[in-house]
């Protein structure tokens, strides 16, 4: 047995339910014993969450049907609103306005 961590992230909260799984188990069976727990605790996410969001264990993306270790923090990801760089440069470029009527 495996014991495993899956996690999710909104702005307002970060959810994480301990697994114990099987010795060949992938991050796809993790996510259905997470579920399972989501569902019991009333955690209101998106069902379409489980299934489509990408996943990743520490950080690094990885595929539904990769096995998992023991300890491996399995991570469902939420879409971006917009790209974090581009928001970056229109931050920047705001700011330069203001400078620029500032004078």
């Amino acid at each position: 047995m495996k014991r495993c961590v899956v996690a999710y992230a909104t702005r307002e909260r970060q959810y994480l339910w301990s697994v114990q799984l099987a010795g060949d188990a992938t991050i796809a069976d993790a996510l259905a014993a997470a579920r399972r727990t989501a569902e019991r605790e009333a955690a209101g996410l998106d069902p379409a969450l489980w299934d489509v969001a990408p996943v990743g264990v520490f950080g690094e993306p990885r595929t539904r049907d990769a096995r998992v270790h023991e300890g491996d923090r399995i991570e469902l990801y939420r879409p971006l609103r917009a790209d974090p760089r581009l928001r970056r440069r229109e931050r920047v470029q705001r700011e330069r306005r203001k400078g620029a009527a500032g004078r």
